[in-house]
């Protein structure tokens, strides 16, 4: 039996090439749907989505980097962009004077709100509704497996 040239099985690389196309085409294809329906890119809709599942729309950067599973200068670039375009503010935190706080702007809360209902409706019709419930369930439970095997960011 021959090796892919990554080294995988015909089967492994399979596998893991069909992972990548898929969350290649769909992150590309939500990149696409958000900057037509809200002038949003993807980098800031995931930290206006994070920011907004907090109760009082504030976070530290340092939950928001763990949330999103990106290296601390992504963030600290993409937030300054952000906040060029009113979208989020940087706050002292109270809890510790070494870090601040990340916080929903007005304007960034109605743009994110404004962006959940097509990313949802792109999320459901090219996912989602593929899939059977049992399909969902065993998705759930391979991604939990994985993530458990990796570790966290800081891990890295």
């Amino acid at each position: 039996m021959p090796l892919e040239p990554d080294h995988l099985t015909p089967d492994e690389g399979l596998t893991w090439r069909s992972h990548l196309r898929v969350h290649a085409l769909l992150s590309a294809g939500l990149a696409r749907r958000l900057a037509r329906d809200s002038g949003l890119s993807g980098a800031d809709f995931e930290i206006l989505a994070a920011l907004a599942t907090s109760p009082d729309g504030r976070m530290t950067s340092l939950r928001v980097r763990r949330t999103l599973v990106w290296e601390k200068s992504r963030l600290s670039h993409q937030v300054r962009r952000m906040e060029q375009r009113g979208l989020i503010v940087r706050e002292p935190n109270p809890d510790d004077a070494r870090s601040s706080l990340l916080a929903l702007t007005p304007a960034g809360r109605a743009t994110v709100e404004d962006a959940f209902a097509p990313y949802a409706q792109y999320v459901r019709e090219h996912y989602l509704d593929l899939l059977t419930p049992e399909e969902r369930d065993v998705l759930i439970k391979v991604s939990e497996r994985v993530v458990a095997g990796l570790g966290s960011i800081d891990d890295a």
